[in-house]
């Protein structure tokens, strides 16, 4: 898959350094790391659930760790395939419970740091994924391509690059009308 990367559009959003310095190295046609809350002046200041792009503008969109984040993940993944050319490819790494079959959210926790390290593990998080990730993923009109992380990212220690490789690699693909 990194091979694909090569001549592709790339959007990151929640650039990471490492990650960004390997996707960078395979020679995108275009690579845009962005965040609604940029620190580096090279990310674009951009918002998952608006995304400032023409349709069908990217080949890869990656957003590794952003779904729980966002005040509306549907409207965070549909904007996602949008901006997706048709064939193109969505990695939308994100936790999840393995024991809860849905996803947990709720809006008055959304103010309480301390209920949302409680119930969602996280102080910033804004919603605790379930088992139904996966259709939540796919109601936007995404396939699921989801995979070991050993079976694509095998050459990436899990150490030094901080990949998991217990975690299914989330990714989805945009469907060629």
């Amino acid at each position: 898959m990194l091979d694909e990367m090569h001549g592709a559009r790339i959007l990151h959003f929640a650039p990471e350094s490492r990650l960004s310095a390997v996707l960078r190295n395979y020679g995108p046609k275009k690579y845009v790391p962005a965040d609604l809350f940029p620190t580096h002046p090279d990310i674009h200041k951009l918002d998952m659930e608006n995304i400032d792009a023409a349709e069908g503008s990217f080949d890869f969109v990656i957003a590794n760790h952003v779904l729980e984040h966002v005040n509306d993940d549907l409207a965070a993944m549909r904007e996602v395939h949008r901006v997706l050319a048709p064939g193109g490819t969505a990695i939308l790494q994100t936790p999840y419970a393995l024991g809860n079959s849905q996803t947990q959210e709720d809006p008055a926790v959304a103010s309480d740091p301390k209920l949302k390290l409680e119930l969602y593990g996280q102080e910033d998080h804004l919603r605790l994924f379930g088992m139904d990730i996966f259709e939540r993923i796919q109601s936007v009109g995404f396939e699921s391509r989801v995979v070991t992380h050993e079976k694509v990212l095998a050459q990436y220690g899990a150490q030094e690059y901080g990949v998991n490789i217990c975690e299914p690699f989330m990714c989805f693909h945009k469907p060629r009308v």
